[in-house]
């Protein structure tokens, strides 16, 4: 067989390989979990993954397993109408239509409409969205998470209606996050200003920066970064957060290819932790398959996140393991194992799963 020939048939036994994973493991989840939950942060982050796998793989069960989510919910997320109590603190009830981890789900609900517009399935995302970008509140991003929740809804909005504030206010929101989540010195992200140091401190001493929190931030910047027109007068910035995310985090990596959830203190919380990791490895992927990230300085990093992915959080029956629960730190003696699983943690492995396929392609 020839040179160039017998490469294409490795880089197509890959693909396959991987896209018999991204099977295995989303028809494992969605066996397994046939009602569908509300439209909250950690539904709305797998249904994220899940759409990405319907882009990728175009089974039509996956984008069907997201509608019925969505019609479910009214294609809304916190359901209150009346603004005057619309509030954007914590909160799991309706009157939180502000906060983010109600606005992820706009996310998908957007990507479904782009599929087959109708205008039903994109109302409440304008109603709310465009409520908010009226007002002269700039604090709604206080916590990392809101960065992957809500960034790429702002992109995705420019792009759906044309207007800029969407745009302008994500780079306002995005500034004040950055004034006081983001440490310059390390160049990531503290989870909120509770935890930045020396305020709070590592079970070491050290500071503290939780990996999940930061998989939110880098994948969210990756989602901003695919969506922004190039022409955005602050694209520059977003780059650079997003470099230097990848610089920084790939010292930390461990030899298993894992992060630990404290991403500077490995001792504080030890052991594999799966729902950071995936998110850093999509976001590794997607920065070398979009141009941003340069391939021989970090493909070793990504393929040993994917290894570990692959190998040690992926269970055979296709559940993902070791994700760390819901929560906002990492928790010293808190168990992550085998049996550790979640609708976000499987959301994210699918977009790692997904970029490998696309890294995979690019190989040939």
């Amino acid at each position: 067989m020839p040179l160039a020939t017998k490469k294409q048939a490795e880089v197509i036994a890959k693909k396959n390989e991987l896209l018999q994973v991204i099977q295995t493991v989303n028809n494992y989840w969605q066996k397994a979990n046939p009602v569908h939950g509300l439209a909250f942060w950690d539904n709305a982050a797998y249904h994220t993954g899940n759409m990405e796998a319907y882009a990728l793989t175009k089974n039509e069960a996956y984008k069907n397993y997201s509608e019925a989510w969505a019609i479910k919910n009214e294609w809304k997320g916190a359901k209150s109408n009346n603004k005057a109590e619309w509030k954007f603190n914590y909160g799991e009830k309706d009157d939180y239509v502000l906060f983010g981890d109600w606005q992820i789900c706009f996310q998908t609900y957007i990507d479904l409409y782009n599929l087959q517009p109708e205008e039903i399935k994109v109302a409440r995302a304008k109603e709310v969205m465009s409520y908010q970008v009226s007002t002269e509140e700039n604090k709604y991003w206080w916590w990392a998470d809101g960065l992957y929740m809500v960034m790429p809804v702002m992109t995705k909005m420019y792009k759906l209606t044309g207007d800029k504030i969407y745009l302008d206010k994500l780079y306002e929101y995005y500034t004040y996050a950055n004034s006081i989540m983001y440490d310059a010195e390390e160049k990531i992200y503290y989870r909120d200003a509770k935890y930045v140091y020396p305020k709070h401190k590592s079970a070491n001493g050290k500071k503290d920066f939780w990996a999940r929190g930061n998989g939110w931030v880098f994948a969210g910047l990756a989602k901003v970064l695919q969506d922004l027109p190039k022409d955005d007068a602050h694209r520059n910035e977003y780059v650079e957060k997003f470099k230097g995310m990848a610089a920084a985090l790939k010292k930390q990596q461990q030899s298993e290819g894992y992060w630990t959830r404290s991403i500077l203190d490995t001792a504080h919380a030890p052991g594999y932790e799966t729902s950071g990791t995936a998110f850093f490895t999509y976001a590794y992927l997607w920065g070398m398959n979009n141009g941003y990230l340069n391939k021989a300085e970090y493909e070793s990093t990504a393929l040993k996140g994917w290894s570990y992915l692959k190998n040690i959080a992926m269970q055979p029956d296709g559940k993902i393991g070791y994700v760390q629960p819901i929560g906002e730190r990492a928790i010293p003696g808190q168990v992550v194992d085998k049996n550790s699983t979640a609708n976000f943690g499987v959301g994210a492995f699918l977009l790692a799963a997904c970029e490998m396929v696309r890294f995979a392609e690019a190989k040939k």
